[in-house]
């Protein structure tokens, strides 16, 4: 899924930022979006599950295609592992072409294929607005989902970054017949909508393997304030929690969220691992307690920030497809940062240095080990797995024969023909 557009390494001023809180503030947005398309809407996402929320997108997106717009679906084959049959029917009746991201059987009811997962999250809607974020299409995803529902967010976008956006996603379209990218007959530009400066990036395993990492650590090099970095897999590599510490060690304000209610106990291993190598440098840790925390998100002083997909771990370093955007706007950062603000007064602990145990002496002999496993799991992660992962058309299983048709048109007493393969 190597992009073969126009260069991404640029910022593009002129656009309108708007900060999308959780499911309830993303889908309504997006769907309104989905419901004003009249020629184009490009989907992309790591998650999605035939729950009220995933049948209200296949309404929308069946409504978009029936009045003649073009409808182009991506999904992870490992995140969104099957869909039923009259699912899938209803998107191909309307023309819809759903195609699932390196998809595999699962074996003994577990799916093996971790590595190299589709991880983005986005919509491009007539090259005019787009969305960017973590947050899937699944109801847990939305507060009344009960004490499990994930904190997310999401953005959306509008100006002259979302011909980056359509141009990016477009370029996984394969053509029909093809392995060729598709391209649109003529492309839009997009006018000025606001005043904020956008980059898109992604990550993936081709041109852009640590895009996104190195524009954090440049952000991070340069703050001169505060730092406030809100991520739900914190196990970044050896340059970047450097970056921080020496950042911290400057004066800067460094705070980090990360989960507390975890919807996976290994993710606050991992963090908590690093607790005491961080808090010794003076970082700031928090852990968001009310729910899971599921959000990728940054504020650096007072104009710099990001939303996207990717996490600060090993798997969207270095090995998922991923897209974050970076946002130079003073009035976004302010907006984001008190939210964050709200988070960390409301439904966090702060966590105390004297509360993280030194560990025994073994462990003190053991960790320079540990990051420089983690400065090198990039150069590591390029060898696994070997395949290249594709993509394929999900569709409806075609009707098995009529058995009783085809034997009544044989006369009585005749098997009916054998049919050619």
């Amino acid at each position: 899924m190597r992009w073969r557009g126009t260069p991404i390494d640029r910022w593009r001023g002129g656009n309108r930022v708007q900060l999308l809180e959780n499911g309830e503030e993303f889908f309504a947005r997006v769907f309104e979006a989905i419901d004003a398309a009249r020629q184009e809407v490009l989907l992309e996402t790591f998650i999605l599950f035939e729950d009220k929320v995933g049948l209200e997108l296949h309404r929308h997106l069946i409504d978009a295609a029936r009045r003649g717009v073009r409808v182009e679906v991506l999904v992870d084959g490992f995140g969104s592992p099957g869909f039923s049959d009259d699912f899938l029917q209803a998107l191909t009746d309307a023309g819809i072409r759903m195609r699932v991201y390196d998809q595999h059987p699962s074996w003994l009811g577990i799916r093996l294929h971790v590595f190299r997962r589709m991880h983005r999250k986005i919509v491009v809607t007539d090259g005019h607005l787009a969305f960017v974020g973590g947050i899937n299409y699944s109801a847990d995803h939305l507060a009344d989902f009960g004490p499990t529902a994930k904190q997310d967010y999401a953005v959306e976008v509008e100006g002259p970054v979302v011909e980056d956006l359509a141009a990016f996603t477009r370029s996984a379209i394969p053509s029909k017949g093809t392995g060729a990218p598709w391209r649109p007959a003529a492309t839009t530009t997009s006018p000025p909508a606001g005043k904020a400066e956008v980059l898109l990036l992604p990550r993936d395993n081709a041109r852009h393997t640590r895009s996104i990492e190195l524009e954090y650590r440049q952000a991070i090099r340069a703050a001169r304030r505060e730092v406030v970095i809100a991520n739900a897999y914190f196990f970044p590599g050896y340059g970047f929690l450097r970056d921080l510490r020496r950042a911290a060690r400057r004066g800067v304000k460094v705070s980090l969220i990360f989960q507390g209610e975890p919807d996976t106990q290994l993710a606050r291993l991992a963090a908590r691992s690093l607790y005491r190598h961080l808090l010794d440098a003076g970082v700031h840790i928090h852990e968001y307690c009310k729910r899971p925390f599921h959000g990728k998100v940054a504020v650096i002083d007072d104009e710099w920030s990001t939303v996207g997909s990717s996490n600060l771990d090993p798997l969207s370093l270095s090995l998922n497809l991923e897209a974050n955007v970076f946002i130079r706007d003073r009035e976004f950062a302010e907006h984001l940062r008190a939210r964050l603000d709200g988070l960390l007064q409301q439904d966090c602990r702060k966590v105390d240095s004297a509360s993280v145990p030194r560990g025994r002496f073994w462990q003190v002999l053991t960790r320079p080990l540990l990051f420089h496993c983690l400065r090198k799991f990039p150069d590591w992660a390029g060898w696994v797995p070997a395949h290249a992962p594709r993509t394929e058309l999900a569709t409806p299983p075609a009707p098995a024969p009529d058995a009783d048709a085809t034997e009544a048109g044989a006369p009585e007493g005749t098997a009916a023909p054998e049919q050619k393969p």
